[in-house]
C-alpha cells in the first residue's frame, strides 16, 4: 500500500499493477508556442502538426516567466473565470504525441520538476534556481496547490507552470468524462493559486498516455510533455539512489534540448536527493558549456 505523500515509479512499480511503458525514438519537428508575450511566436520543437484548438478564439496570454524576468503583477483568476477560459479560448498546442527532448542544436537544457506528493524538497530547490538565476519548468497537481497554496503562489511568480492532474491518477484507465475532469480542475486550480494559466503545458501521471488521452488533452489546449533522462531521485535513498547517481544520469543523457525530470517531494525514506544534488547538476553542465530554457523559449 502507498504511504501518503510518497512518490511513485514513473516506469517501474505503481500502484495497482500498472505495467511500466517506455518511451523512446526521436520526434519529428514541428512548431510549438512561444508563451509569455502579448504576440505568441510559434518555435520548432520535436512533436507533431501544430494547429490552432480553436481558429477563431483568442489565445490567452500564459504568463510565463524567464531567467532575469520579473515576477507577475497579475491577479489569479477566479475559478468561474478560469472555467469559462476552457470553453472559449484555446492555445496552439502540438498535436498527437509526448514531447521528449527540444528540437535544437544549441547546448540547451530544460530542467522541470513535478509536484503532486509532498513539498519538503521545495525550499531548497528555489534556493539554488534563485542563486544560479536558472530557470524551470514546474508541473503541478491541483491537489499538491491546494495543500501547499502559498508555494504554489511563490513558484508562480517565478517561473513556468504546467498541469499535471488533479491527484494524479493513470489516465488511459478513465472514461473520457473523467479524463478531462482531471485536467480542467486541476487547470482552474494552477491559475486561481499560481496566477498563470498552465497551458500549453501538460505532463501525464507516470509518463504514461496513449492516443485517447493524447486527444483529449490536445482538445483543451495541452501538449503533452515527456521528459529526456528521469533523474529517479523520487526512489530515494533506500531504493538505492544517491546525489552523485542523480547527476550522473542528468550528465550521462546530455544532449541539445535535453527535458529533465525531477521531482519536488520527498521519497518514502524522507531523502530529497533532486533537490540535494541540483546545486551540482547546475554546475556540472554550466561546465560543458550549457545553459538554461523553459519549454516554451
Amino acid at each position: 500500500m502507498l504511504a501518503r505523500g510518497v512518490l511513485v515509479d514513473v516506469e517501474g512499480q505503481r500502484p495497482f499493477g500498472r505495467a511500466p511503458q517506455a518511451w523512446k525514438g526521436a520526434l519529428l519537428a514541428a512548431a510549438f508556442l512561444l508563451a509569455g508575450c502579448a504576440q505568441q511566436t510559434p518555435v520548432a520543437i520535436a512533436g507533431a502538426q501544430v494547429e490552432a484548438a480553436a481558429k477563431d478564439a483568442p489565445t490567452p496570454t500564459l504568463g510565463l516567466e524567464g531567467e532575469g524576468s520579473q515576477p507577475s503583477a497579475t491577479p489569479a483568476p477566479t475559478l468561474p473565470q478560469v472555467g469559462r477560459q476552457y470553453e472559449t479560448s484555446r492555445p496552439a498546442v502540438v498535436w498527437g504525441t509526448r514531447l521528449s527532448r527540444l528540437p535544437t542544436t544549441r547546448k540547451v537544457v530544460a530542467l522541470t520538476f513535478d509536484a503532486g506528493a509532498n513539498a519538503d524538497g521545495v525550499p531548497s530547490i528555489l534556493r539554488t534556481l534563485q542563486a544560479t538565476g536558472t530557470p524551470a519548468t514546474f508541473f503541478l497537481t491541483g491537489k499538491w496547490v491546494q495543500t501547499y497554496p502559498q508555494l504554489a503562489l511563490e513558484i508562480g511568480h517565478g517561473y513556468q507552470v504546467g498541469n499535471h492532474t488533479y491527484d494524479h491518477p493513470y489516465l488511459p484507465q478513465l472514461p473520457d468524462a473523467a479524463v478531462r475532469k482531471e485536467i480542467v480542475a486541476a487547470g482552474t486550480m494552477i491559475a486561481s493559486a499560481t496566477g498563470h494559466d498552465p497551458r500549453p503545458l501538460f505532463r501525464f501521471p507516470y509518463g504514461d498516455g496513449d492516443a485517447r488521452t493524447i486527444a483529449i488533452a490536445n482538445q483543451l489546449g495541452y501538449s503533452c510533455i515527456q521528459w529526456t533522462v528521469d533523474t529517479k531521485g523520487w526512489r530515494g535513498i533506500s531504493g538505492g539512489q544517491t546525489v552523485d547517481s542523480v547527476v550522473s544520469r542528468v550528465m550521462a543523457n546530455l544532449e541539445p534540448g535535453e527535458i529533465v525530470l525531477m521531482h519536488v517531494g520527498s521519497a518514502g525514506d524522507h531523502s530529497t536527493l533532486d533537490a540535494d544534488a541540483l546545486p551540482r547538476s547546475i554546475a556540472a553542465l554550466k561546465a560543458q558549456g550549457y545553459s538554461f530554457t523553459t519549454l516554451t523559449s
